[in-house]
């Protein structure tokens, strides 16, 4: 699957992006939204695939992708799934990060792959470098 976002997918990932520094200056934790069994109901095949999924500040999506951030102290992490609910790949999981994190070099971004999401990590502070 190709991963080509829409203007409209910017345009959310910049509201995302822009909550997200917000918290980051002001020292509050950016945590994952209230667990509502209506959107993050365990798949057939792994669990909370899609944890996360409720409307909230620090998540959205793009190009058939589900990006949903999440951290405290210096550390931030996204979970990249497919909306489809099949496995993504590695290399489109890299794509969807490049464009929630745009300008943070590939080499400070700490990948942890999955079957059905993939996990990326990041430094509060290389956010704040362009800022």
């Amino acid at each position: 699957m190709a991963f080509s976002p829409t203007a409209d997918d910017a345009a959310r990932r910049d509201t995302v992006v822009a909550a997200l520094l917000a918290a980051i200056r002001e020292g509050r934790t950016v945590h994952l939204p209230e667990f509502d069994p209506a959107y993050s109901q365990p798949e057939e095949h792994a669990a909370l695939v899609r944890v996360g999924s409720e409307p909230n500040p620090y998540g959205g999506e793009a190009a058939g992708f589900r990006y949903q951030l999440e951290g405290e102290d210096d550390l931030l992490h996204l979970i990249v799934s497919r909306l489809d609910g099949l496995s993504p790949s590695v290399e489109d999981g890299q794509a969807v990060a490049a464009f929630v994190w745009p300008g943070v070099p590939p080499g400070l971004v700490w990948i942890r792959p999955g079957d059905y999401s993939h996990h990326f990590y990041v430094g509060h502070d290389v956010l704040l470098e362009g800022d």
